[in-house]
């Protein structure tokens, strides 16, 4: 009896070391995939994230951003001189061009018949105040929309589709962004997300757990301009273990080496 275990045990060890191998680097936690996990009833849990403002608010203006800048008044001809070409126009992509300021680098924009209006340190609601004032000496009555136009973000790392994203609005959360880039792989660490952004200090990186269900009133739900997301692949990709890893090629593995073992023996 005991003989009987001892080449029991003996036949089927590679067969357990493979499944050993396999629950060690391929199995993934549910823990570290699923998205807005409530932690708070984890031991000492503490919320980490700071609650965020509209990110208009916090996005302060770079060189090489673009403007969009409209000029509206109560009379029709003045307000086609200031915007250079006739509102009617406003829906043809050749005529819009005339519509966006480029910042150079000392922060300027060269607004028509208005000159060099300086922009440094503005957000958007600072750079609509200033641009107003300087129209003033031209424009009694005049109402300006203010857009930042040239709105991107770029997304690397362990997802599907990786690159350069345009914001398609002014407020894109770091989910919408995600989803963008074709979602996190199952290999991903979604609890240390790496985000670095520009700041007028200069860049600045944060990790980011997006498990955690906090983030929703965080200073990193919105993303920014110019921001990168990089996601970092989990060891079991290092290992070589990628998603067409599947239970069938674990079954054909398992067979291959019950049939090695028993022809050994």
């Amino acid at each position: 009896m005991k003989r009987s275990k001892i080449r029991f045990l003996s036949l089927y060890k590679p067969v357990l070391f493979l499944i050993a191998v396999y629950y060690l680097t391929g199995c993934i936690p549910q823990k570290e995939t699923v998205y807005l996990q409530d932690h708070s009833n984890k031991k000492d849990y503490k919320d980490p994230y700071k609650k965020y403002t509209s990110i208009t608010d916090k996005y302060f203006l770079r060189p090489n951003d673009y403007l969009y800048i409209h000029v509206r008044t109560p009379d029709p001809k003045l307000s086609e001189f200031f915007n250079q070409t006739s509102s009617t126009n406003m829906t043809n992509n050749q005529n819009n061009k005339f519509f966006y300021y480029l910042i150079d680098d000392s922060m300027n924009i060269d607004f028509p018949y208005v000159g060099n209006i300086n922009l440094a340190g503005c957000n958007i609601f600072m750079a609509k105040k200033k641009i107003k004032e300087a129209l003033k000496p031209f424009l009694k009555d005049a109402d300006l929309i203010v857009k930042l136009a040239s709105n991107t973000y770029t997304v690397l790392g362990e997802v599907r589709k990786p690159g350069v994203i345009n914001m398609e609005k002014e407020q894109v959360t770091i989910f919408e962004a995600i989803a963008k880039a074709g979602d996190i792989s199952p290999f991903g660490k979604k609890k240390k997300v790496k985000l670095v952004r520009q700041t007028p200090e200069g860049e600045v990186t944060y990790l980011i757990d997006i498990t955690d269900k906090n983030i929703i009133n965080s200073e990193f739900y919105y993303i920014y301009p110019n921001d990168l997301i990089y996601v970092r692949p989990m060891k079991a990709k290092m290992w070589g273990i990628g998603e067409s890893f599947s239970i069938g090629i674990i079954a054909s593995l398992l067979a291959l080496a019950i049939t090695v073992s028993t022809l050994i023996k």
